[in-house]
């Protein structure tokens, strides 16, 4: 047996010193190739990058807006689900359960849909119109020049995709919630601690550490479904970008607009991943 295990070493020795540097070089000379293939593509559609990279900005920097907006709201409602599941009081607790389970059984389109016909024409039955309400309030700053005419649907949008993410992350500050040991809460509690200063000071800064990278995985996936409310007719990066590719006859210029709009969503959604990594290994020093 230890002849077996030495006469192997020699042969994983061997693959370390001479094929495992080798393959790392050609992985790296075929990504070098990679980047720089794809840089000569972009440079050959540069008439297009120079006619509708504005418009895309603008477009990118809205979608991004909605999903800051959107995600807000989400940990809202995140927050105030996981103290509802968590709640002593059973109806607040089947309460939370239900608006869980309703919204992770159904899809995020019909929601959107349902937010802005079933919703929104109920409420504008009651009298209640988001364009009218923004507008007279934004009259009185001044400045109503600045309310788009189809506010109605970004309003409801948001609501619609905060809504939704909002049961996720109900499910992932729970169990975050839930992953500190209770004899934590029960020393804070013996230490004249009440509830709230137990759960800002105690429990919330331990689970905020376990929470961090679900958190970042749906908010980065939100960035990518706010193209869902291109249906409701909110003009974000993938209506724009449809908007300027579809009517193009040349497939290979088609497929450039969709593959340089996709860029942007990738460059709001990889700083995302980045800040995670970061944030992990800056709470992680602390345990």
């Amino acid at each position: 047996m230890q002849q077996t295990i030495s006469s192997t070493q020699p042969e994983v020795r061997s693959f370390r010193t001479t094929i495992l540097p080798i393959i790392n070089v050609l992985f790296y000379v075929v990504l070098a190739v990679s980047i720089l293939a794809f840089i000569y593509y972009l440079y050959t559609h540069l008439d297009l990058i120079n006619t509708y990279l504005v418009y895309l900005l603008e477009a990118a920097a809205l979608t991004l807006g909605l999903s800051v907006v959107s995600m807000v709201l989400a940990v809202l409602f995140g927050f105030l689900g996981a103290l509802g599941r968590r709640s002593r009081f059973a109806p607040i607790r089947y309460i939370a359960l239900v608006y869980v389970e309703v919204v992770r059984g159904t899809p995020i389109l019909v929601q959107l849909l349902l937010w802005y016909f079933g919703v929104g024409q109920a409420l504008s039955a009651l009298g209640f119109d988001p364009y009218t309400a923004a507008f007279n309030f934004m009259t009185l700053i001044g400045e109503n020049s600045l309310v788009p005419l189809a506010f109605s649907a970004y309003f409801y949008g948001i609501i619609g995709l905060s809504f939704n993410y909002g049961a996720y992350l109900t499910e992932v500050f729970r169990a975050g919630l839930e992953s500190v040991d209770k004899g934590q809460t029960e020393a804070a509690l013996s230490l004249g601690l009440n509830s709230w200063q137990t759960l800002r000071h105690i429990v919330l800064p331990q689970a905020i550490r376990i929470t961090i990278p679900p958190f970042t995985n749906y908010f980065i996936t939100l960035i990518q479904d706010s193209a869902l409310l291109s249906v409701l007719g909110v003009v974000e990066l993938e209506n724009t970008m449809g908007s300027f590719a579809d009517p193009l006859i040349d497939p290979g210029q088609k497929l450039f607009l969709y593959i340089f709009g996709a860029l942007f969503y990738f460059a709001m959604c990889y700083p995302l991943s980045l800040l995670a990594r970061f944030f992990e290994a800056r709470f992680a020093r602390a345990y």
